[in-house]
């Protein structure tokens, strides 16, 4: 499994196509994923600087995304330890994006879609295939 490589995040070819518009627009971009109340766990979309992130945030991940710079990827501490053996997809529905979210007046809002993370992605994150997943 040298050539393979493992990440925690991707993004959907629609969610990269409107990243590429709002990137035209407010300049590299960056992801942290909500655990909030008000914006309902979504993938929030903000200009690089406009979000401060510290030690109670996780990075997961940089996103590649064609004629872009990458696009970290981060989510709080508290919440990694819920989803730490999730793989998470951004993606773009129609619909209002959360209020403080770039994508908000453009009529699509970015979501995330999950999966467990499979046997060989838990060993590279150092959580083994026999680690205990939560039920």
């Amino acid at each position: 499994m040298s050539d393979t490589t493992f990440s925690r995040v991707a993004v959907t070819d629609a969610a990269a196509a409107l990243l590429r518009t709002l990137t035209a627009e407010h300049g590299p971009l960056m992801f942290h994923q909500s655990g909030g109340c008000c914006d309902g766990s979504a993938p929030m979309c903000y200009p690089v600087g406009m979000f401060l992130t510290g030690p109670g945030d996780v990075h997961l991940g940089t996103l590649g995304v064609a004629g872009l710079d990458p696009l970290d990827v981060y989510i709080s501490a508290a919440q990694f330890e819920y989803w730490k053996y999730t793989h998470l997809t951004i993606d773009v529905v129609p619909g209002r994006g959360a209020g403080f979210s770039v994508e908000g007046p453009t009529g699509n809002r970015f979501i995330v879609r999950s999966r467990m993370l499979d046997d060989a992605e838990l060993e590279h994150f150092g959580l083994g295939p026999g680690a205990v997943r939560p039920v």
